[in-house]
């Protein structure tokens, strides 16, 4: 039909009564609109939660990267997602090491995660794959040092996600029960912020027998690196 329609597959979807959660990931910056933003503020079962590849903050990368976005743009994207939904956790991948990358652009990008704040983030280095324009591209960088900018980065980033994992203690969450950890006699779950295999974890005792795919209320009481420790408040959220 020619036109994209996410925010009215969303409103549609939150009408199947099967769906407790729907999340949004791998949401390129550029396919962020008001519109969409205001389904996420307006629809409970649309989490708080965007996926937004940036893959980089230099201008100079961005643009070999065949970006749509800059860095002044990613920035507007970023301060308009938190001013129409307040409580939203921005996750982001970032691939450092990109053909032509120099110090400079890498300074450009830790300023950046450094400003921005990113509640997840993750970090690859640039893999050279055959059939891509950048295969051919010159000035590869070296292996070390691209290791050594993804750790910089990661470092970086370790400080902000463990304080912002600090300031959930003492919040009360729906928590999507995960499974068990015999070995602690407690329950794994996941909390809004929190997508399937590459965020967090929360834990959490229980008296009652809970299954996977339970949706209950927790208070956060303590944080562990990237990870809550809850105690359950009831059993089941509605």
């Amino acid at each position: 039909y020619g036109e994209k329609r996410l925010p009215e597959l969303l409103r549609k979807l939150c009408r199947i009564g099967g769906l407790k959660w729907i999340r949004i990931l791998y949401c390129y910056p550029e396919e962020i609109t008001e519109e969409l933003l205001s389904v996420i503020a307006e629809e409970e079962k649309v989490l708080p939660y965007l996926d937004i590849p940036i893959q980089h903050a230099s201008d100079a990368i961005l643009r070999r990267m065949g970006r749509a976005t800059d860095n002044k743009k990613l920035r507007e994207i970023i301060a308009l997602v938190r001013e129409k939904v307040p409580e939203i956790c921005i996750r982001t991948t970032l691939i450092t090491g990109f053909p032509g990358e120099t110090e400079e652009d890498h300074e450009i990008l830790m300023d950046f995660v450094y400003e921005m704040e990113f509640d997840r983030l993750g970090v690859f280095t640039y893999s050279a794959e055959e059939d891509t324009a950048a295969y051919d591209f010159p000035d590869h960088v070296p292996e070390s040092v691209m290791k050594e900018r993804q750790a910089q980065l990661m470092e970086m980033q370790q400080d902000i996600a463990f304080d912002k994992a600090a300031e959930m203690i003492g919040k009360e969450l729906t928590v999507v029960v995960e499974g068990t950890v015999e070995e602690e006699e407690a329950y794994v779950g996941r909390t809004y912020k929190d997508a399937p295999d590459v965020d967090g974890l929360i834990f959490f005792r229980s008296d009652e027998n809970l299954v996977t795919g339970d949706f209950v209320r927790v208070r956060v009481i303590a944080s562990h690196e990237y990870d809550l420790i809850g105690e359950l408040i009831n059993e089941f959220a509605e």
